[in-house]
């Protein structure tokens, strides 16, 4: 595996390493002590995945609190996503900065996003999947959402936003006071 160090510190992009002949190519997508190598979280707790029929969907910006704090790492099976990662992390060189990648089965590739960080995708073609896996289960009290179109994190997506929940359109606005601390265990 290719790893490519995205501008939100510890945020990367994951290329598989195909190998090709006559019936295709194969390729890891996980490996366990690669990911450790790098100082990597390299535990996964669960695996999810979302399905939107409509190009223009918008899923995030999603992240816990501590002590539920997850690794996501993200990858495209069918159709295409503008992935996107923004650091929210209390004393990150990278703080409120964002890095958005595309995603596609034909490339492989995978989103890394750090613990502290937001995540969140805009379907680029209709009848889109996303598979990801983190590293942390889904705990409701934990979960936060910053708002897509936030002044403060100014997200350059690729396309319309058509499709959004409305708790995803209604996060508040993000303040420096909502930075994640993840030494600190919320109260």
């Amino acid at each position: 595996m290719i790893f490519e160090e995205l501008t939100v510190t510890g945020a990367f992009l994951v290329k598989p390493e195909r190998r090709a002949d006559e019936r295709g190519h194969f390729a890891r997508v996980w490996c366990q002590q690669e990911f450790g190598a790098r100082g990597l979280v390299n535990r996964i707790e669960q695996i999810n995945t979302g399905f939107s029929p409509k190009a223009g969907t918008l899923r995030g910006m999603h992240y816990q609190l501590p002590p539920h704090a997850e690794v996501k790492i993200a990858q495209c099976t069918r159709g295409a996503v503008f992935d996107v990662v923004v650091d929210l992390r209390q004393g990150s060189p990278s703080y409120g900065q964002w890095a958005g990648v595309r995603l596609s089965p034909t490339e492989g590739s995978m989103l890394y996003v750090p613990e502290g960080c937001a995540h969140g995708y805009l379907t680029l073609e209709d009848d889109t999947e996303l598979v990801y896996m983190t590293s942390a289960t889904y705990a409701p009290g934990s979960a936060r959402g910053a708002r897509h179109d936030d002044a403060a994190f100014a997200i350059d997506w690729p396309a319309a936003v058509r499709v959004i929940s409305s708790a995803d359109r209604n996060w508040p606005d993000h303040r420096p006071t909502d930075a994640v601390s993840l030494t600190e265990t919320p109260q």
